[in-house]
């Protein structure tokens, strides 16, 4: 009779035991799986609504930093630089972001009076006030307001600096 009540809490032990193991393997399994989907699959469906919004008919309502454009690069400027001894100079690469083919023909049409504008606006410049990464950002949206000014409101969505040379 005591040979049964030990193998009864044995199996009563063991049969616990199982059941803790298999609890927490279920709980492990649960976050990992909720780990995998937060990561992986429901960034790409929200990515992609951000997508379908950005390429929707309702642009008008959306701010500029949403909209995705066409990128058209501009012509390298090289001017010589408005420091007091003259004899630093600035070589500026950009490519335009463009709100649609409307503003890619426009940038095409307004050539010269958009080359005329940047080569004003860069001389205009010293070194010291191009040194700092506040005012790159500044020339930027400098750039982003003188464009849109030609070719219409809005027409122009960001700048990229593509190659920068002061010296």
């Amino acid at each position: 009779m005591a040979d049964e009540d030990v193998v009864q809490d044995e199996e009563k032990k063991g049969g616990m035991l199982k059941w803790i193991i298999i609890l927490v393997v279920l709980i492990g399994l649960g976050v990992g799986g909720y780990f995998g989907y937060t990561m992986f699959l429901a960034g790409d469906s929200e990515d992609a609504a951000s997508e379908e919004m950005a390429d929707g008919e309702g642009d008008e309502g959306l701010p500029l930093e949403s909209l995705e454009g066409q990128m058209v690069p501009l012509p390298v400027f090289l001017v010589n630089l408005a420091d007091p001894l003259g004899r630093r100079y600035l070589k500026l690469g950009l490519e335009v972001e463009v709100r649609d083919p409307e503003a890619v023909l426009a940038l095409a049409k307004y050539e010269a009076k958009i080359k005329d504008v940047m080569l004003l606006l860069l001389s205009s410049k010293t070194y010291e006030s191009l040194a700092s990464m506040q005012a790159k950002m500044e020339l930027k949206q400098e750039i982003v307001d003188r464009l849109n000014q030609i070719l219409g409101k809005g027409s122009v969505l960001r700048v990229y600096i593509t190659d920068m040379v002061v010296q």
